[in-house]
């Protein structure tokens, strides 16, 4: 009986770790907790959670179209990222309010800034080269 709930747990967790959904997911939760201890942690420069916003939405758009090749899903995530950069332009008391909360503050962002364009810029050359990584190893 031991032995049969032991293979089904290897089983299971092999599943786990070929499913390459799951490995994009446990990707961007580990980016979401870096990029909030990023911005908790008074040394850490600010850009540094721009960047990793940057991967994060790279590692979304990659779990939700696996298909897709980096470069796609690079230029679908860097026009994500900077479209939402100029919507930060927009002050209607509506979209404000929506900046107020948690989620808000930290996925519509509070100000326009230039240098964000060069974070998400960075963010998703990182994130290119995170995957290239990921997907030369599943082959090694």
């Amino acid at each position: 009986m031991l032995l049969a709930l032991q293979k089904t747990t290897v089983r299971a967790i092999f599943f786990i770790m070929k499913n390459k959904r799951f490995q994009y997911f446990i990707n961007v939760l580990i980016v979401i907790a870096s990029g909030i201890i990023s911005r908790k942690i008074s040394i850490v420069p600010l850009i540094i959670g721009d960047i990793l916003y940057a991967v994060m939405i790279f590692f979304i758009i990659k779990m939700l179209f696996l298909n897709l090749q980096s470069i796609q899903v690079a230029i679908f995530s860097l026009t994500f990222c900077y479209l939402i950069e100029c919507l930060q332009l927009y002050q209607s008391d509506w979209i404000i309010e929506i900046r107020k909360t948690f989620f808000g503050r930290y996925l519509l962002g509070q100000g326009f800034l230039w240098s964000d364009l060069l974070a998400y810029f960075s963010g998703t050359i990182m994130a290119i080269l995170l995957d290239t990584n990921m997907d030369s190893k599943k082959y090694s």
